[in-house]
Parts: C-alpha cells; sequence; structure tokens
C-alpha cells in the first residue's frame, strides 16, 4: 500500500504529522477522524530523492505563489470550520508553513490581528500577496459571519484558477521545447557544420548554387556577428516591453492578439473563465455588483477585454442590467450572454456565472488541445524543412564539386 503524509489538529489545538500506510487519501482522512484528529494535509509520499532534498534546502522558495495561497486559504477555512479561534489558526497555520516566505507572511498576519485589525485589513497590508476580490470577499465574510464559508469558496476559486493556467502552461511547454531545441540546431549547422564545407567550395573555384551561397553567407554572419545579433534581441525585449508598458502599446498587442486565429480565441475564452468566476464568487458572497464588476476587472490580463467590462460596469451603474451591456461589449460569446439573462432573470445570476464559469474552463481546455494538434504538426514540419534544406544544399554543393573533379 502507498505510504502518506500527513498533517493533522489535535483536539487541543497541537499539529501532528507522521506517515501511515493507507489504500487511498480517503482511508487516510478517515483513519485521523477515528484518532480524533482534524485532518489537515495528506499527500502520498514521494520517492526520495538526495537532489530534491538538497535543492529544498538551498534554493527554498521566498515568494508566496498562488498555489501557497490557495493551499493556505484551504486549511485556514478547515481550522475555522473545526471552531478554533482566528489567532489560533494562524498560529497553527505558521507551524504548517513549508515555505519562508509563506511563514513570514503569516506571522506579519498574525502580528496585525493581535493588533487589533480585522483579517481582511491585516491580509490588504500584505500588498499583492492577496488579490483585492480576495481581500473584499474575506471582508464581506466578517462583516456577515461566514468567514469560514467565505475561504472554503475563495479555496475553490484559487485551486480551479490554478488548475486553468497550469493545463495552460502544459501544453506549451513542448512547443516550447521544440522551438528551442530546432533553433539551435540551425544555429549549430550554420556556425559549426556549413563552415567545415566552406574551404573545400574554394577550392574548387566553381560557382555555387544560389542556395548554398545564402548558407554559407548566413553562416558567416552569425560567427561574425552574433554579438550584434544578441544586442538587437536584447533591444528587441527592451523596446516591447516599453511599449507594453505604455497603455496605447499595450491596448494594440492585446487587441492584435485576439485577432490572431485560435490563439486569439483561447485567450477570450480563458479571460471569460476567469471574469465569470471572480463575479460569481463575488456576487455569491454578497458583495455588491458595481463593486464586484470592479474587482473582477482587475482580475483580467487582456487590456480589451477589462475595458470593455469597465464600459458594462458603466451601464450597469445606470440600471441597464448586466446582459444588455455585456451584449454591447461585442467581446463576449453569445452563450456566455445568455446565461447571464437568465441568471437575471431567475433571480440565480451567480449561480449561472459559475456555470458560465465551468463552461469556459472546459472551453479552453478544448481549445488547448485544438491548438496542439494544429501547432505541434506545423511547427514539427516547418522546422524539419528548415533544417532539411541547410543539409540538402550543402549537399548540392559536394555533389557539384564531385562532379566537376570527375
Amino acid at each position: 500500500m502507498p505510504a502518506y503524509r500527513y498533517k493533522a489538529v489535535t483536539t487541543s489545538g497541537d499539529v501532528v504529522e507522521g506517515e501511515m500506510e493507507a489504500s487511498s487519501q480517503s482511508a487516510v482522512i478517515e483513519k485521523l477522524h477515528d484518532l480524533g484528529h482534524l485532518p489537515i494535509r495528506a499527500d502520498e509520499r514521494e520517492a526520495a530523492s538526495g537532489w530534491r532534498w538538497l535543492a529544498h534546502d538551498l534554493f527554498a522558495r521566498r515568494r508566496v505563489s498562488r498555489k501557497d495561497v490557495a493551499l493556505v486559504t484551504r486549511e485556514f477555512a478547515t481550522l475555522l470550520e473545526a471552531g478554533l479561534p482566528l489567532d489560533r489558526a494562524l498560529e497553527i497555520l505558521i507551524n504548517l508553513a513549508e515555505g519562508e516566505g509563506v511563514r513570514k507572511l503569516l506571522e506579519r498576519v498574525l502580528e496585525a490581528v493581535r493588533g487589533g485589525a480585522s483579517l481582511a485589513d491585516a491580509l490588504a497590508a500584505q500588498g499583492r500577496s492577496f488579490p483585492r476580490f480576495y481581500v473584499s470577499m474575506v471582508r464581506a465574510g466578517e462583516s456577515g459571519g461566514t468567514l469560514e464559508e467565505v475561504l472554503a469558496r475563495l479555496a475553490d476559486f484559487l485551486e480551479k484558477s490554478h488548475t486553468l493556467t497550469e493545463n495552460v502552461k502544459s501544453a506549451l511547454v513542448y512547443p516550447a521545447i521544440l522551438v528551442t531545441m530546432a533553433g539551435a540546431s540551425v544555429v549549430l549547422l550554420l556556425t559549426v557544420v556549413v563552415p567545415q564545407f566552406k574551404p573545400l567550395f574554394e577550392d574548387a573555384g566553381q560557382a555555387l548554387p544560389l542556395a548554398t551561397q545564402v548558407i554559407i553567407s548566413a553562416g558567416a554572419f552569425f560567427q561574425n556577428y552574433w554579438w550584434a545579433i544578441a544586442l538587437a534581441v536584447v533591444g528587441l525585449v527592451l523596446l516591447g516591453r516599453h511599449q507594453l508598458a505604455t497603455p496605447a502599446g499595450r491596448y494594440g498587442w492585446d487587441a492584435s492578439l485576439l485577432r490572431i486565429p485560435l490563439l486569439g480565441d483561447l485567450v477570450t475564452k480563458l479571460e471569460i473563465a476567469r471574469f465569470s468566476r471572480t463575479l460569481g464568487t463575488l456576487l455569491h458572497n454578497g458583495v455588491a455588483l458595481l463593486s464586484a464588476l470592479g474587482i473582477a476587472r482587475e482580475t483580467l490580463g487582456n487590456v480589451v477585454i477589462a475595458r470593455a467590462v469597465e464600459g458594462v460596469a458603466r451601464r450597469a451603474k445606470d440600471g441597464q442590467g448586466l446582459a444588455g451591456p455585456l451584449m454591447a461589449a461585442r467581446v463576449f460569446p453569445s452563450l456566455a450572454v445568455q446565461l447571464v439573462r437568465v441568471g437575471e432573470e431567475t433571480g440565480r445570476l451567480e449561480e449561472m456565472l459559475l456555470r458560465v464559469a465551468d463552461i469556459y474552463d472546459r472551453e479552453v481546455q478544448r481549445s488547448v488541445d485544438r491548438l496542439m494538434a494544429l501547432l505541434v504538426p506545423i511547427l514539427t514540419i516547418g522546422l524539419g524543412v528548415l533544417i532539411a534544406g541547410i543539409i540538402v544544399s550543402v549537399l548540392v554543393a559536394i555533389l557539384s564539386v564531385n562532379r566537376l573533379v570527375l
């Protein structure tokens, strides 16, 4: 049976951890409950690795990631649901923290809470570690006396958002590796392999085929002016970052991104899923619509869609509702707008928004699969043709020299 590492809280509020063999994670949780403990975490133990432990000691993470926040939120909700006081729950979270950054963050929150600040104010004081929508939901939960329920919803939100983002990133890993390896192969051919044949071609004194001349010239350019190429790349990156830092440049880039076939559709669906889940979660927690729209807009990464939401908020403020302004924005898919309209008409707006988020989460995955199904073969064939063209141009020149000698 697999072994699981667990952490739990005893009835006296102490943290216990250890290992347990069980058939499944649920069996571990059940056994911990039988012992009178409150399970916090139960993960299957991975095989020991000396490098992993060394890396953990030498390169311990100091930054607080969204994944860390999601994990802390889930554990926080579990402790509060068990009836622990706020400060005691924070103490236990500090003991449970595995990263130095998370531990120090929670220590600052606990210090602020003990100093008389509300949990929402303590979280807001931590800068960008806790997004505005997170703080707003916690504030609403404190006001309504449903903090543990709010934290559980937040944990669900963060976990689903993280899963969606990681799925997209994972799908892009293989194309990135493919392009990198192919680019390195091309540079190696031009700077190392092709120059080896240059003396042979010069000694033959024959006019080389045009393709071979181009390849040899490209190789010589790479060899002699690699520093200029590197400077040009750095300059383009810096120029691009400068342009993206300006409102007009960022808007133009995001607008162009939305017009790219397949990729634009993927970006739109990703943003719609994020917007719908954030807005639905905020509304479900009792945040007013206009405030929720302002907060949800800040979670969007595409400026074009964010400005469209800003226009939606202005029209909603004038009493036009949500579905009509969303349709007028011409950015949101018809299906999403119709579901929002149904939610408004039936008084279940937050429920329908969360349903829209679930639908577009699945659509994002389908779009990623379609994009990868098209992109990987195109990259493979295109880069293969490029490398084959370099090799063939050299072989044609060699054959021409051999015929001349014969």
